[in-house]
């Protein structure tokens, strides 16, 4: 098999690191079409990202690390069956071994009948199967694809980590015991797993969008991935209201990407941002998706987001962004899908529809709930109201508070400049 290199063109060790944000999530998804097991297709995963680790350096970067890294992972998939010792498990996996030989042998010209060929997104409908508990099929779905951490996941289901690691195992036994199958599913089922898939696809934009660790601010891999995905899942269900109210609410929101952070790396609010630097396709993009959702007459959380999102980005300035319809939509998910992030919204757009005092006492009874008190944007919004309220104390200690509980360091360091700019002028925490 001919391998075009090029020698010296890329430095390999951060080809492997480009290569395992990029490519991670579709090489493993294409590697679990053809071994049909998530922990063997993970192993040689790995396997082949050690192989590139130690190869790459020598003979150089591959003209498509994708295709060499798929290539490599099947080999050593198809080794590790090889070196299994148990005689019950190589008969088992008899079959196993001559499809992947005869993949060795071929083109990979494998045609799936399903209404969408993606491997990935397969995977996710597989992740999403309702044998799996709701919590389980968004937390794998995010390790597989997303390549999150199970940290990452942890924070963002508010978890410890040990408990997220065993939700993931569990997960992955429960595959492959009950033999869930590898595909998108047929047309009488697919709307009633669809709800999991759009969360899953949400949180993955939402770590893209404001890494819950890290140095960077923005995980752009990750929110191009969502919004890929999103596409994908309009034409697979372009008559679902719901997923055009999600596409639309990642598209407006990365539309913002390129101005959420100055060419220091400091992080910008909303209200501060350089709007010439928003991506106006994308918008336009956006707003086109979320009138193809209107027709539909089935609003649900992501129109009502996406909805908000509309009004912050026509707004000709921050100061004449409609709070007082923001802070009604806000209400109106609020009843439909109560939730701490909602309420925390909420109060940002009631004290700037009706004063900072107001959107306090929202937040007042979440302060009162032991259960949020990790919660890093509560304690943001909380600092953020105080300062506006003039409680310069108590927004001091909300901002180190909230300081402590950010993993994020663009994000931290905005955080400690608010707080060390109390006795200046200041305006909002505007995400």
């Amino acid at each position: 098999m001919h391998d075009e290199r090029r020698p010296g063109a890329t430095d390999p060790a951060a080809a492997v690191e480009l290569a395992f944000r990029e490519e991670r999530a579709a090489v493993l998804a294409t590697l679990i079409r053809h071994v049909g097991d998530f922990q063997l297709a993970e192993d040689a995963l790995q396997d082949a990202f050690a192989a590139a680790v130690a190869t790459w350096p020598r003979d150089g970067v591959p003209a498509n690390p994708g295709a060499w890294l798929t290539t490599t992972a099947r080999r050593r998939a198809i080794d590790r069956l090889r070196r299994a010792r148990s005689i019950a498990d190589r008969a088992d996996r008899l079959a196993e071994l001559a499809r992947l030989d005869a993949h060795e042998n071929r083109p990979d010209s494998s045609v799936d009948e399903s209404a969408v060929e993606d491997d990935r997104l397969r995977l996710i409908f597989t992740c999403c199967h309702p044998a799996l508990a709701l919590p389980a099929r968004v937390a794998l779905t995010l390790r597989m694809l997303g390549g999150l951490t199970t940290g990452e996941i942890a924070r963002a289901f508010l978890v410890a980590e040990p408990t997220m690691g065993q939700r993931l195992s569990r997960a992955k036994r429960k595959i492959a015991d009950a033999h869930i199958p590898y595909r998108v599913p047929t047309d009488d089922v697919l709307p009633d797993r669809l709800r999991g898939v759009l969360m899953v696809v949400y949180l993955i934009f939402n770590e893209g969008y404001e890494a819950s660790e890290g140095d960077r601010l923005v995980r752009g891999e990750l929110c191009s991935e969502a919004i890929r995905l999103g596409r994908l899942l309009a034409k697979l269900m372009p008559d679902d209201a719901e997923v055009w109210g999600l596409l639309a609410l990642m598209l407006l929101h990365d539309a913002r990407r390129a101005a959420r952070v100055d060419a220091s790396g400091r992080y910008v609010p909303l209200d501060e941002q350089d709007r010439s630097l928003w991506d106006q396709g994308r918008i336009r993009e956006g707003l086109r998706a979320l009138e193809r959702g209107l027709p539909l007459r089935r609003p649900g959380p992501y129109q009502l987001q996406a909805a908000i999102s509309a009004l912050h980005v026509e707004a000709p300035s921050p100061e004449e962004a409609d709070w007082a319809q923001i802070a009604q939509l806000y209400g109106a998910l609020a009843r439909m899908q109560p939730s701490p992030v909602v309420e925390v919204n909420r109060a940002v757009a009631v004290a700037f529809a009706s004063g900072a005092d107001e959107g306090l006492a929202v937040l007042a009874p979440l302060l009162d709930d032991p259960a949020l008190d990790r919660y890093q944007p509560l304690h943001a919004a909380h600092a953020d109201l105080l300062r506006r309220a003039g409680d310069v104390d108590g927004a001091a200690r909300a901002y180190t508070r909230a300081v402590e509980l950010t993993s994020n360091a663009v994000e931290r360091a905005e955080l400690e400049r608010r707080r060390d700019a109390l006795h200046g002028s200041g305006r909002r925490f505007a995400r």
